[in-house]
């Protein structure tokens, strides 16, 4: 039983589809981590400086009041106040918005165009739905011998 689920198991995780998920997700990995760089270093700091200076990474809310005598650093580390960075989300959800639109251009367009350019690519059109068969002599014939039997006159 033992040496069936090793069996099973090496036949389900050797088989090709296994593999092209696997590099599938690794590549998908360093893709996010581009778009995480390009949201980070390149748009952000666009978008902060068409916001006046505004560094989205430092928007934060601080729930409780700063005790007096301590920096806000300290009365972070000694928990006194917390922070709620919604800063860090803001760049996260954009970063997800752009990573979004790049998979639909990807996968919504590049491969509809594939589909199109290459031949026997595009979806075959559905065929017309055929009329059913006229009925044979033979049927038609039974079915009047039917009906004068339910009418009586036979």
């Amino acid at each position: 039983m033992i040496k069936g689920i090793f069996t099973d198991f090496r036949d389900f995780a050797f088989k090709g589809n296994l593999i092209d998920m696997a590099v599938g997700i690794i590549i998908g990995g360093a893709f996010g981590t581009v778009v995480k760089s390009l949201v980070d270093d390149i748009f952000m700091p666009l978008v902060g400086y068409m916001t006046g200076g505004v560094d989205f990474s430092k928007l934060d809310l601080m729930l409780g009041n700063l005790p007096d005598g301590k920096t806000r650093q300290e009365a972070i580390e000694a928990g006194d106040i917390v922070l709620v960075t919604y800063g860090n989300f803001l760049t996260s959800f954009v970063s997800f918005l752009i990573l979004a639109f790049v998979l639909f251009l990807v996968i919504q367009k590049f491969m509809a165009a594939l589909r199109k350019a290459v031949p026997g690519g595009a979806a075959p059109a559905p065929e017309p739905e055929s009329e059913a068969p006229a009925p044979s002599e033979e049927a038609v014939l039974l079915g009047e011998i039917r009906d004068l039997l339910k009418s009586g006159r036979g």
